[in-house]
């Protein structure tokens, strides 16, 4: 472990955070789980370019704006540890960094709206908001006449616009409410059958440089093995369409309980996955079910079948 790291009787493990409300919040929660363990540790606010620009699309500013800052400060010694929403997370490996995964919170996406109406209930005209092309492509695909509206800014001005009136709803993931106590804003969770989430949403990826031995070791403590399984098989699914994560590209992955022909009960990992098209014209979906030790092959393999369907032609390739 580096000088800076430790356990209970040296410096504390630093942890390496945007400084918004949400962001904040989820670092301090494995601070938290840390210091339960016996081990310090204390947050270090990092400013990234995503949170100086509250106004451009994600998709304009850049894949891995909220995270690159971060991770040069992880790299230069700034700090620790770095907690990202493994969501943000590029999917290319970084060999000199190695990611632990707590377990995660509710992957769904989340409707807020004003009036109560949920999804179906909203008027054909309606302004929706959403940060997401993956969000926005599968609304104009439930051909509701939805008016879909970009939208930037932190959680709280986000709810902020419906609340206004400016946005008749907004689609944001439910694990940032659930992080921050807004689930009374919640209007309607959303069936990933209506509309699957981001890759490895609500998971996050609690990342240290891997020469550090003991700061790896510590951080395992933490690690979930079926999220890791799910988040492994969603991002493989990802990374095998090329598609970067403001990509129109849903997946979700859970570990199931499945009986053979003698009666035993073993668990299995379930995989679906959607490639949309922006305009919503198109959706082409595909799912599989396989052994939980391989994971990443099922993503890969479902992205396989994903490109045979046609979905080449919906994404984008991640620069």
């Amino acid at each position: 472990m580096s000088d800076n790291a430790g356990s209970a009787s040296s410096a504390p493990i630093r942890i390496g955070t945007r400084g918004s409300l949400l962001a904040s919040t989820q670092a301090q929660g494995i601070a938290d789980r840390l210091i339960a363990l016996g081990h310090p540790a204390e947050l270090v606010i990092i400013k990234t370019p995503g949170d100086l620009d509250q106004r451009s699309p994600v998709a304009q500013i850049g894949v891995g704006v909220f995270t690159t800052a971060i991770r040069v400060a992880l790299r230069d010694g700034e700090c620790d540890v770095a907690i990202h929403s493994y969501k943000d997370l590029p999917t290319a490996p970084e060999p000199d960094l190695t990611i632990t995964v707590p377990e995660r919170v509710d992957p769904r996406d989340a409707l807020v709206s004003r009036d109560g109406l949920v999804l179906g209930e909203l008027p054909a005209g309606s302004r929706v908001g959403t940060s997401s092309p993956r969000r926005a492509a599968q609304l104009r695909a439930l051909g509701l006449g939805l008016e879909i509206r970009p939208l930037r800014g932190n959680l709280d001005s986000r709810l902020g616009k419906v609340a206004n009136g400016e946005l008749d709803a907004v689609v944001v993931a439910r694990a940032g409410l659930v992080r921050i106590g807004r689930t009374d804003a919640v209007t309607e969770a959303l069936d990933p059958v209506v509309m699957l989430p981001a890759p490895a949403q609500g998971a996050l990826a609690v990342e240290c440089r891997a020469d550090d031995a003991e700061l790896v070791r510590i951080l395992a403590e933490l690690d979930d093995p079926s999220t890791r399984a799910a988040v492994d098989a969603e991002r493989a699914v990802l990374a095998a369409l090329e598609a970067g994560c403001t990509a129109p590209v849903g997946a979700i992955a859970e570990v199931v309980e499945s009986i053979d022909s003698g009666g035993r009960i073993f668990d299995e990992l379930s995989l679906r996955a959607a490639v949309a098209a922006e305009d919503g014209s198109e959706v082409i979906r595909a799912s599989v079910v396989g052994p939980v030790e391989r994971a990443a092959q099922l993503g890969k393999d479902l992205a396989a079948e994903l490109l045979e369907l046609g979905a080449a032609a919906l994404v984008s390739p991640e620069s």
